[in-house]
C-alpha cells in the first residue's frame, strides 16, 4: 500500500490465512494502521482524525434525521420542529448534525491551511491536493443543499440568490438554473433534488476521502521540514519514523478527545451560536430577509462575489471588451469560482524547490497575511454590501489572487531559502535537544549547519 519498506501482515493461524487468501481485509488493515510515519509530526497533523470523525458523525446523523424528514414546502418546516419537539433525542440529533458541518469546515480549513505552509501539495502529492480540493468542492455543495432543507426563510433566500447566481451565465443561464432546480424558481422540485443529493454526496466525500488516505499512503506522508523517509532499507526508514499505530492514533485520539470537548460545550450550552435566527422562521417568497447571509464557511467566498459592482474598473473595463457580455454579477461569479480554482492550481503555482515554509522567510510573511486575509474576507461576507465593507472585501480579493497567482511563482525565483535538514532524523534529534535545554519548541533551521 506504500512505497516505504515495513514490514506487511502475515497470517498466522489457518484461519487468517483461508481468509487472506480469499480476502485480505486484515492485511489491509494491519499495512494501514502499521504504516510508517515520519516521527516529527507536530500537533498540526491531528485534523484528519477529526475530519474522518466529523464525516462518520454526518453521515449517521444525517440518516437518522432523514427518517423523520418530509421533503415537501408544506410540510418540510414542521418536520424539524418534528424532530426538534416529539423524536426522542431529536433535538440532540439536529444540533449534533447542525454544529458538526461547522466543525467539519474548521477543520477542513486547518487541514489546508497546514498543507500550505508545509507544501503537503507538492510532488508527489498533487494528485493527493487535488482529491483533497473535490472533497472540500463535494462539502461545500453538501452544505448548500443541506442549508436549504429546514425550508426557514435563510434556508429559503439563500438557495434563491445562490441558484440566481447560475442563471447570471450568458446564455445558458437560465436554462442551466431552470435544470438545476426543476422549475422557474425555488420551489418543492428543488427541495426535493436538493435532499436526495444532500443525502447523496457524503457517501461520495467518503469514497473521495478513502481514495485521499490510498493516495499520500502511497506517496507516504508529508512532514514539517518537508525532507522525504529515506527509502534505501528498512533500517534507514525506521530512523526516520514511527508506526502509526500507537504512537500516532494515541496522539490523535487525545487530540480528538480536546476538540470534542469543546464542540460538546457548544452542542450542549449554545447549539445556534453560529447559527441564524431568521432560519427559525418559515419560508416566505413575499418576504425578504434585511440581510441574507450564509453560513460561516461560504463567507470568504460570498465576500468575493458581492465585491466586484458595476462601478469598478475592472468590470468595467471587462463589461467593455466582452461588450456587454460579463456583467458585474457574472464576474462576481467567475471571481468566486475562480478563488476556488486557483487554490486547486496550487501545486504549479508555487515555484519553490523547497517544499516546507518553515525554511522560506519570505513565504512565511506573505502565507501568514493570506491566513488574515481569509479571515478578514470571512468577517467581510457577514457585514451589508455596502460602504467600507465592499472595499474591504476587494482589497481582500485583490490579495487572494495576486497571492497565487504573482506571489507564489515569484517567491520561487526571488527567495532564499534557509539550509534544511538532510534527514527526518536530524530534525527529530535537533528538536529533542532544544526541548531537553529548555530552548523554544520545535527545530530551530537556523541551527542546522549548511553544507
Amino acid at each position: 500500500m506504500s512505497g516505504i519498506p515495513h514490514d506487511h501482515y502475515e497470517p498466522k493461524t489457518n484461519a487468517e490465512k483461508y481468509f487472506h487468501r480469499r480476502l485480505p481485509i486484515i492485511g489491509l488493515i494491519y499495512d494501514t494502521i502499521m504504516i510508517p510515519t515520519p516521527k516529527n509530526l507536530n500537533w498540526m497533523w491531528i485534523w484528519g482524525v477529526v475530519l474522518m470523525f466529523c464525516l462518520i458523525l454526518q453521515i449517521v446523523t444525517g440518516i437518522v434525521l432523514a427518517m423523520h424528514y418530509t421533503p415537501h414546502v408544506d410540510m418540510a418546516f414542521a418536520s424539524v420542529e418534528h424532530i426538534m419537539r416529539n423524536v426522542n433525542g431529536g433535538h440532540m440529533l439536529r444540533y449534533l448534525h447542525q454544529n458538526g458541518a461547522m466543525l467539519f469546515f474548521l477543520a477542513v480549513y486547518m487541514h489546508m491551511f497546514r498543507g500550505m505552509y508545509y507544501g503537503s501539495y507538492k510532488t508527489p502529492r498533487e494528485i493527493t491536493w487535488i482529491i483533497g480540493m473535490l472533497i472540500y468542492l463535494a462539502m461545500m455543495a453538501t452544505a448548500f443543499m443541506g442549508y436549504v432543507l429546514p425550508w426557514g426563510q435563510m434556508s429559503f433566500w439563500g438557495a434563491t440568490v445562490i441558484t440566481g447566481l447560475f442563471g447570471a451565465i450568458p446564455g445558458i443561464g437560465d436554462v442551466l438554473q431552470a435544470w438545476l432546480l426543476g422549475g422557474p424558481a425555488v420551489d418543492n422540485p428543488a427541495l426535493n433534488r436538493f435532499f436526495s443529493l444532500h443525502y447523496l454526496l457524503p457517501f461520495v466525500i467518503l469514497g473521495l476521502v478513502i481514495l485521499h488516505v490510498w493516495a499520500f499512503h502511497h506517496t507516504g506522508n508529508n512532514n514539517p521540514t518537508g525532507v522525504e523517509v529515506r527509502r534505501g532499507s528498512k533500517e534507514e526508514v525506521e530512523k526516520d519514523t514511527l508506526p502509526f499505530w500507537p504512537y500516532f492514533v494515541i496522539k490523535d485520539l487525545f487530540a480528538l478527545a480536546v476538540i470534542l470537548a469543546l464542540f460538546w460545550a457548544l452542542v450542549g450550552f449554545m447549539p445556534n451560536f453560529l447559527g441564524h435566527t431568521d432560519n427559525y422562521i418559515e419560508a416566505n417568497p413575499l418576504v425578504t430577509p434585511p440581510e441574507i447571509v450564509p453560513e460561516w464557511y461560504f463567507l470568504p467566498f460570498y465576500a468575493i462575489l458581492r465585491a466586484f459592482t458595476s462601478d469598478v474598473w475592472i468590470v468595467i473595463a471587462v463589461n467593455w471588451l466582452s461588450f456587454g457580455i460579463i456583467d458585474a454579477t457574472f464576474f462576481g461569479v467567475l471571481a468566486m469560482f475562480g478563488a476556488i480554482f486557483v487554490w486547486a492550481l496550487l501545486p504549479w503555482l508555487d515555484t519553490s524547490s523547497v517544499r516546507s515554509g518553515r525554511y522560506r522567510p519570505m513565504f512565511k510573511m506573505f502565507f501568514w497575511v493570506f491566513i488574515v486575509n481569509f479571515w478578514v474576507l470571512t468577517w467581510a461576507g457577514a457585514m451589508p454590501a455596502e460602504g467600507i465593507y465592499t472595499n474591504i472585501a476587494l482589497i481582500g480579493t485583490a490579495y487572494w489572487f495576486a497571492y497565487f497567482l504573482v506571489i507564489m511563482p515569484l517567491l520561487g525565483v526571488l527567495e532564499k531559502p534557509l539550509p534544511e535538514p538532510e534527514t527526518i532524523e536530524e530534525d527529530f534529534k535537533a528538536s529533542l535537544k532544544s526541548k531537553s535545554s529548555g530552548g523554544p519548541k520545535g527545530p530551530s533551521p537556523e541551527s542546522i549547519p549548511a553544507e
